[in-house]
């Protein structure tokens, strides 16, 4: 089964515009056309697809993304440097769910806060109680620059 441009923007959820956009930076060089030069995408052309979209969404560059489909033409010959890159896409990823996750951390404090200070009517519930900021992940989030993998 084929596609168009318009349909796989649909099909993905992204927009037509990103497609072409991808297509122009050299993201797509397996997408084949028409006569008239309308983009026609087959199932092989959408899992690579999304595996370029999940890359672009976990903060890969156009540039390292570009990189990654040279190698992917190459064949066999590049198994290893996409393994690698992909390890290490692995670990930015294992690296943005901890901070997420601290962030997440952070907004249930939040709630939690502001559901006593509802129930009680007022914040000054907090300022009588000892110890309040050795629940607040806020320290956490501070130093992520500094978190080694």
């Amino acid at each position: 089964m084929t596609y168009t441009i318009g349909q796989v923007a649909k099909k993905m959820d992204i927009t037509a515009f990103t497609l072409r956009y991808y297509d122009k930076e050299g993201l797509l060089p397996f997408v084949k056309r028409t006569e008239t030069g309308v983009r026609i995408f087959d199932e092989a052309d959408l899992e690579f697809l999304h595996v370029i979209h999940c890359l672009k969404n976990t903060g890969m560059s156009i540039n390292d993304i570009r990189t990654f489909i040279d190698w992917a033409n190459e064949g066999d010959a590049s198994l290893q440097k996409r393994y690698d890159l992909f390890q290490e896409r692995k670990r930015e990823v294992d690296k943005q769910i901890a901070k997420l996750e601290t962030y997440r951390e952070c907004i249930e404090y939040k709630c939690k806060y502001y559901e006593e200070a509802l129930k009680a009517g007022t914040e000054a519930v907090y300022r009588n109680t000892e110890n309040q900021t050795a629940e607040l992940p806020l320290s956490k989030i501070v130093n992520f620059e500094n978190v080694e993998s």
